[in-house]
């Protein structure tokens, strides 16, 4: 691996994605299949980073109930009533393996102003407003401060949230590590792509032992 891609685990970041109870529980609004099967590689790789120190950012969506910040294709839906990831309910909360302690509940109000919440030592709750992590939110500035260069990435959805940061953190010359097997909704055309952009692609196990060593 060429030194300008080669992931640097002393410089890095966990990102989850969308990994909110909404998305991810057997029989919620909006379940993303295959995210609760995730969740046990998901919980690994965290609780991995927290054990060397390193950040996590758990990026997450809130659509409000007027469909103010909702993307185009699911605003109607909003605005018609459906209740998925709303300010306020246990559906927009982060999934109870994810969290650093039982008692982490969202600010919802400290999110939309476009703020971090801190949620632990080296962890905080970010929300985006569209599919990318970088997308109008202060994710790129928030990451200069630790001196990070390189994301690893996992959580729900991957064609939509996962692929579309993976995209954009490529464009900003970030190093990437992307662990399938923690995220829902991977296709193998998908990853042969993401590998022909440079990104390191491995397992939850393969990242534990990269991150711990």
């Amino acid at each position: 691996m060429d030194e300008y891609i080669k992931p640097r685990p002393e410089s890095s970041v966990l990102l989850t994605i969308d990994m909110q109870n909404d998305f991810t529980l057997p029989g919620a609004p909006a379940e993303i299949k295959g995210t609760a099967q995730a969740v046990p590689q998901m919980k690994r790789l965290a609780e991995a980073f927290r054990s060397a120190d390193t950040p996590i950012v758990n990026v997450i969506r809130l659509y409000k109930k007027d469909g103010s910040n909702v993307d185009q294709c699911r605003r109607a839906m909003i605005e018609s009533g459906a209740e998925i990831v709303r300010p306020g309910t246990d559906g927009a909360e982060l999934v109870e393996e994810l969290k650093p302690s039982p008692d982490v509940r969202v600010d919802a109000e400290t999110l939309l102003h476009g703020d971090f919440q801190e949620i632990g030592p080296q962890e905080w709750i970010m929300y985006k407003p569209r599919w990318s992590a970088f997308y109008r939110t202060g994710l790129e500035d928030f990451l200069a401060g630790p001196s990070v260069d390189t994301i690893v990435l996992c959580g729900c959805n991957f064609p939509n949230c996962p692929r579309t940061t993976v995209y954009e953190a490529s464009q900003r010359d970030y190093r990437l590590v992307f662990v399938p097997d923690a995220t829902s909704g991977i296709y193998k055309q998908g990853i042969e792509e993401l590998e022909n952009i440079g990104v390191t692609v491995q397992d939850t196990a393969d990242t534990i032992g990269w991150i711990s060593d």
